[in-house]
């Protein structure tokens, strides 16, 4: 006879280790199967995210920034530092030692909460039992009240570019190198491309950055994302707009990546290429033809608000549904579904998931974007305040971008947070609880912020919403 779970999660990254450690901690028994195995073949719990994704490129943005601030930024403070040099190995040995400690850790909360770890690939079969197949072949069926699908997602092949892991790598190889890349081509300006190319460019490769879309970080706020490309091109990231790659050809350990842009057919070797063009779910072999569950043409599992799947008692979480990929949107849907499992009300406000992009200076933003505002007609008051003219950035040597606050022009309530800066995640993330409470930029501007602090600028920027900025002047209204 199987074993019997009260709830069975199918994926131990973001969303589903949550889930498992939530659900556990409302009583229910609770397994977790992962399959992934780190370079020794271990097991290795937290899906992409912690080992090949927003951890290890967070250590190497950290070292590679140091490293880049001690070259070129240490002599205004009048600190003289000669021959600064990178060893790539060691820097790609401390990511490997964080990565290997936050699994470590994720193994223990496991332990401490009572969840059980299953070691294999899970597949929902029909009557929510999970069948699974370990990595010597055998199978196991197990048995669930419920079942939480959270399989996560994996990097986009596209034909004209093919990924060998030696010369072409996608973001996982690109965390990998052993030595700075001179030449060094990423396809896709997105998250990813911009950051892993950020990487790089610091340490001393020449990096272009070719992108299909013509517009730039579509997604962001317009004034941040003209803004971030200015700064960018200060940075020396050759960033191509409008360029769609249509072939590539790997010969004598380098690659010639064609493409065509405005000018017409163009052609560029590089010592490596990372292809960096977006992500899609594992939903493949995850669920067997007669499970019940329904995905899109682009195999995302359908799911309604509370992550309800179409079969009573099977939800999926994360990057295998609707929404953006992030991991700390797949946490919050692991937590609420595992509250709704053990008879709870639990929702998440999909309006105010923040979005960070971990380059230098760094560019975040919770709700609506200035441009979303307009197309839909709405009437608002906008209040920015530039980090140039803030003393904590001053002193820190950290000036470039600005705090940028959209507030409704009637209601006064903040629509929208985006900054381009330092510290830009931190401070968004102080606009969201602002925002989950509804305040108006009134609200904001008479709270007491400390001084000197970079959270001034949002204070600043609440206060010119109005025109009652201190450290600015305020523009003259019409």
């Amino acid at each position: 006879m199987s074993q019997k779970f009260d709830v069975i999660v199918i994926g131990a990254g973001p969303g589903g280790y949550v889930a498992a450690i939530k659900a556990a901690q409302l009583g229910l028994k609770t397994a977790c199967i992962e399959k992934y195995q780190d370079k020794s073949g271990k097991l290795a719990l937290g899906g992409t995210c912690l080992n090949v994704g927003c951890m290890p490129s967070k250590a190497l943005l950290d070292s590679s920034w140091k490293y880049h601030e001690a070259q070129a930024d240490f002599a205004v403070h009048g600190i003289d530092v000669k021959d600064v040099a990178i060893d790539v190995p060691a820097m790609i040995g401390r990511k490997d030692t964080i990565v290997k400690n936050l699994i470590g850790g994720i193994a223990g909360l496991f332990k401490a909460n009572g969840v059980t770890t299953i070691e294999g690939h899970g597949k929902l079969l029909a009557n929510k039992q999970v069948e699974v197949t370990a990595a010597d072949g055998t199978v196991q069926v197990y048995q669930a009240e419920n079942v939480i699908i959270a399989a996560g997602s994996q990097p986009i092949d596209i034909p004209p570019a093919p990924v060998d892991q030696d010369v072409i790598v996608d973001s996982t190889g690109a965390l990998d190198f052993q030595a700075v890349p001179k030449r060094l081509g990423v396809i896709g300006a997105g998250v990813i491309g911009l950051e892993l190319g950020s990487v790089w460019a610091r340490l001393g490769a020449e990096v272009t950055v070719i992108e299909a879309q013509d517009k730039f970080l579509s997604a962001v706020d317009e004034q941040v994302a003209k803004e971030a490309l200015k700064i960018f091109a200060k940075q020396k990231l050759d960033i191509r707009l409008g360029a769609r790659v249509t072939g590539s050809e790997v010969k004598d350990g380098e690659v010639t990546v064609n493409f065509t842009d405005a000018k017409g057919e163009q052609h560029m070797t590089f010592d490596k290429l990372i292809v960096a063009v977006g992500r899609r779910p594992v939903t493949n072999n995850v669920l067997s033809a007669d499970s019940g569950v329904t995905i899109d043409e682009r195999g995302f599992i359908f799911v309604d608000d509370i992550c309800a799947t179409s079969v009573p008692g099977v939800y999926a979480v994360g990057d295998v549904v609707r929404g953006p990929m992030l991991a700390h949107k797949a946490s919050e849907e692991g937590i609420m579904v595992a509250e709704r499992i053990a008879g709870n009300k639990a929702q998440v406000n999909y309006d105010l998931i923040p979005s960070v992009i971990y380059t230098h200076p760094e560019i975040a933003g919770v709700g609506q974007t200035e441009q979303q505002l307009k197309g839909d007609g709405v009437a608002i008051n906008v209040g920015v305040f530039p980090f140039a003219a803030s003393g904590r950035a001053m002193a820190a040597n950290d000036t470039a971008g600005f705090v940028k606050i959209i507030a409704d022009a009637e209601t006064d309530r903040v629509l929208g947070v985006h900054v381009i800066g330092p510290s830009a995640a931190e401070l968004v993330q102080q606009g969201a609880i602002a925002m989950e409470f509804g305040s108006s930029a009134e609200d904001l501007g008479l709270m007491v912020f400390s001084h000197p602090t970079l959270s001034e600028a949002l204070h600043e920027a609440a206060l010119a919403v109005n025109g009652k900025a201190i450290h600015i002047a305020n523009r003259k209204k019409r």
